[in-house]
């Protein structure tokens, strides 16, 4: 029976790989570091050096004379600025400057002005940092009425506003995954959150209203947890509570990416415009894109959602909650957007690091700060070192960020992916779904493989 249970989560984890079955850090109890060279831990920081070079030239000149930040495509940091001495500036500090038209305080009053008017679902807008516009974008939903009356308010705004339509819908990721069910729909786990009161699984908020049960099968045998806080619309973040069956264990600040293989997460931290991130999900995988804009708001059906992070990674239903991060820096969790991972589209993620503040929880391995109450813990600004976060990570092996790591089980520890694979937990829902998930396996093979490999590239250093 060991042997056989054993054959069941080493085929789980390759369905993990291949078919998307991947839910974030509470599916592994016990993880195996493997240290990366010095050289990793160089290519690791470089793209948080320049982010703060950029950050810190965008604090010193103000947003008068700046419009935002951001990483080129050779990795040097990259700042708008609206005058010939505030490029100087950038020169001297080692950065590049752009020199545009609009500062950040125009863009952000063009889009306060956006913020004040009915709102139209389907709709959505971000500054662009580096065409130097708020660029408002309209999926298929919005009718000609509303798409028209939008459209002169942008004429009235000025040159600052961009007007286009995108294919799709903007929806939230909610439906149509294997990962963690309740009566509202199925999401995909984020990160693993503690505080003084118990362990916590950081997801979505629009997954669910607190109070909803969570499990890791579809016929309801497997409770995971219970929804005790939530915040959507506005925000898009919640807590589910893990029950006492349920605690988790070393190794939890692990984020699986396929293959049996997981990212160590270290810290938390806010993206940069021009990053490259990786999104995890339980439908769809590992993928990867850039940032390509901070602060957005998004006009769901539900509800609008402000604050948010774009990207160009995609996602598909069922995506919901998964975790986004960045050598091995949590950034974010899904929220919604547009188009699948067959044609892409635009992906929204809630900031990791306000969800944090706002739930009072700290990731799962770093130590907790402030009061007995559970304070939240600070952001890991970009300079932090790679060696100063690897010391906080609290787990074994300590592995700096971004190292990739094998995960599985400890002991007669029950993992959450095993639970999902138990023949004992496979209902008739399971069942009949089944043969939707072969096929899915053979389309999606190719593209997974490619989106684990575009990640070893990326850091092959520390690829165990």
């Amino acid at each position: 029976m060991r042997h056989a249970r054993r054959r069941i989560v080493r085929r789980g984890a390759r369905l993990a790989a291949v078919g998307g079955l991947l839910c974030g850090g509470f599916m592994v109890t016990r993880a195996m570091a493997s240290e990366p060279s010095d050289a990793s831990r160089t290519t690791a920081s470089s793209a948080r050096t320049a982010a703060d070079t950029g950050a810190g030239l965008v604090s010193r000149l103000g947003t008068a004379r700046t419009a935002g930040n951001w990483i080129a495509a050779d990795g040097r940091p990259v700042v708008a600025v609206t005058d010939a001495d505030a490029a100087d500036a950038v020169k001297r500090a080692g950065a590049r400057p752009k020199v545009v038209t609009h500062s950040m305080q125009d863009l952000k009053s063009a889009a306060r002005t956006l913020s004040s008017a009915p709102r139209v679902p389907g709709t959505a807008w971000a500054v662009d940092y580096k065409k130097n516009e708020v660029v408002v974008e309209a999926d298929s939903t919005v009718s000609a009425t509303d798409w028209s009356r939008m459209t002169k308010l942008a004429h009235g705004i000025g040159d600052s506003v961009k007007m286009q339509r995108t294919q799709g819908t903007f929806t939230t990721r909610v439906n149509g995954a294997q990962a963690i069910f309740s009566t509202g729909g199925r999401c995909s786990a984020g990160f693993n959150v503690s505080n003084a009161q118990g362990e916590f699984i950081l997801t979505a908020g629009h997954c669910g209203p607190a109070g909803s049960v969570w499990f890791s099968d579809n016929t309801g045998r497997q409770q995971v947890g219970r929804t005790i806080t939530t915040a959507f619309p506005g925000n898009d973040f919640s807590l589910i509570q893990y029950d006492s069956a349920q605690q988790t264990g070393a190794g939890t600040n692990v984020v699986a990416i396929g293959g049996g293989n997981g990212v160590r997460i270290t810290g938390a931290a806010d993206p940069t415009v021009g990053q490259r991130v990786f999104r995890s999900g339980s439908t769809s995988g590992l993928h990867d894109g850039q940032v390509t804009a901070l602060n957005a708001t998004v006009n769901y059906p539900e509800g609008t959602v402000t604050g948010l992070v774009q990207t160009t990674v995609c996602a598909e239903p069922g995506d919901s909650g998964g975790p986004l991060f960045s050598e091995g820096i949590a950034l974010g969790v899904t929220s919604g957007g547009n188009g699948d991972c067959k044609s892409g589209g635009t992906t929204f993620f809630q900031p990791v690091t306000k969800a944090l503040t706002a739930l009072g929880v700290t990731l799962a391995g770093q130590p907790a700060q402030g009061s007995a109450g559970g304070a939240a813990q600070p952001s890991l600004a970009p300079s932090t070192s790679a060696s100063a976060m690897a010391s906080q990570g609290g787990a074994p092996g300590s592995a700096a960020p971004g190292a990739v790591e094998a995960v599985g089980e400890s002991g007669a520890a029950q993992t959450f992916v095993s639970e999902l694979t138990d023949p004992q937990n496979i209902g008739p829902g399971l069942l009949v779904i089944g043969g939707s998930v072969i096929a899915l396996v053979a389309t999606r093979f190719i593209r997974t493989e490619q989106d684990r490999k575009a990640y070893q590239r990326q850091y092959s250093q520390s690829w165990g």
